[in-house]
């Protein structure tokens, strides 16, 4: 089965004349149509807001595209925080959800005025001795366990090392209203990448009753419920995309059964995702450059784990088209190699595709979340540019290829490399 492109091989020759091989390339038309779809499946919260997840994919001019399109910016590091407000996210509009945080990041978020979501119970005197604690706080909620839906096995909450017991969500709860906070959050994030469609509204019905009861006991009353990420993107071409339609409107249903009547019952909707908004609007594009014959067939392209490393990390599949042979029979078995010195340096392992030839262009598909920002430079190898289309067919850099000088830029202290 073939997976639909949002660009053909005479537009990726055209970007790689220009910038060379490998690249990503995004579709600013998805983008945005992802955000609008999701604020369209929850125009019924009237505060309802996306605070996009910045790890995903870290590049300022997509997070401006989402900050048009309405979105908050979700950002678990300081230079995440330092990114967000140089797009110009500010207060509010910044949710701060991070672990093991060190004392400068809280100090950061505090000075824009980010929300901040508390992931750890002993994290409020650190929070309090190192930025101070603000009227509104967020507690991330983990209870513990497998988290099913049916007789699936959805996530293991009780193997992640994320949030509170619900124990330790009154405790916490308790100490920050003594410590003068008046409004509350609260956020959880129970399964990864699904696309079935009852997860977000399994997930709200446990936070909804968590923060009624909360309430009742503690007299805290919540601004937001955040339902964090977790609706995944059909990676293999058999897969069904997630309804969001009826996802939104299933987490309604749930809303109005559980908070109606209730102190809480207004409070504002919240969610984080980031596959969901960019993973199948970036591709990665590499080029064909070696072939070889052994025991398997192998072609190697410009690009490697360095550039993509989710199946070399996860042995996730991503599909692959090569450009200009949309049409032609898979049959041959190919593994698509990186030049890594590593053996799981593969982006496809016995992958059936038409036949490469060397100066093929292959797209890999659904790259535009953890793709490009999961990068790294082990073997030496240099991060690739990132090109943005936009709906009239032109495309402008929104990130160079990195140099040698950029690899060796920590080293401007010593004389190794001064330029002769």
């Amino acid at each position: 089965m073939a997976k639909e492109l949002f660009f053909d091989k005479a537009k990726a020759e055209e970007i790689g004349a220009i910038y060379g091989t490998p690249f990503y390339v995004y579709d600013e038309e998805g983008i945005r149509k992802a955000a609008r779809g999701l604020k369209k499946a929850f125009s019924w919260n009237k505060n309802f807001k996306e605070y996009y997840a910045v790890k995903a994919c870290a590049n300022p001019f997509i997070l401006e595209i989402l900050k048009e399109e309405g979105c908050g910016a979700d950002c678990s590091s300081y230079t995440e925080l330092m990114m967000a407000e140089a797009v110009g996210f500010s207060g509010k509009e910044i949710m701060f959800s991070s672990n093991v945080t060190p004392a400068a990041d809280f100090e950061y978020a505090r000075k824009l005025g980010a929300y901040i979501n508390l992931d750890d119970i002993t994290m409020i005197d650190f929070l309090k001795e190192h930025g101070g604690i603000p009227e509104t706080v967020c507690v991330r909620y983990n209870p513990g366990g497998d988290f099913k839906l049916g007789n699936a096995i959805m996530g293991t909450p009780g193997e992640s090392k994320y949030g509170m017991t619900g124990e330790q969500i009154f405790e916490a709860v308790s100490k920050l209203k003594a410590l003068g906070v008046n409004k509350f959050g609260i956020h959880a994030f129970l399964a990864s990448n699904t696309t079935e469609k009852t997860y977000y509204a399994s997930l709200a019905e446990i936070l909804f009753k968590l923060i009624t009861e909360v309430t009742e006991k503690t007299g805290a009353v919540f601004e937001f419920v955040n339902l964090s990420g977790g609706i995944g993107i059909p990676y293999r071409p058999e897969e069904k995309e997630a309804d969001i339609e009826y996802i939104g409107s299933s987490v309604r249903e749930k809303y109005e059964k559980v908070l109606k009547g209730t102190p809480n019952y207004g409070c504002a909707i919240y969610t984080e995702l980031g596959r969901y908004m960019t993973g199948p609007y970036g591709v990665l594009v590499a080029r064909a450059i070696h072939e070889k014959n052994i025991y398997k067939q192998y072609i190697g392209l410009d690009a490697c784990a360095a550039n993509l490393m989710r199946p070399a990390m996860y042995g996730a599949y991503h599909h692959i088209t090569v450009l200009g042979k949309e049409k032609e029979r898979c049959d041959h078995k190919y593994d698509i190699t990186g030049g890594l010195c590593e053996n799981n340096d593969k982006f496809a392992i016995d992958r059936m595709l038409p036949k490469i030839d060397i100066g093929d262009l292959l797209a890999i598909h659904d790259a535009g979340a953890h793709g490009f920002v999961m990068g790294y430079n082990y073997n030496g190898k240099l991060h690739c540019p990132e090109i943005l289309l936009k709906k009239d067919g032109s495309f402008k850099l929104i990130r160079r290829a990195e140099t040698p000088d950029d690899y060796f830029a920590t080293f401007d202290f010593t004389d190794f490399f001064k330029k002769k």
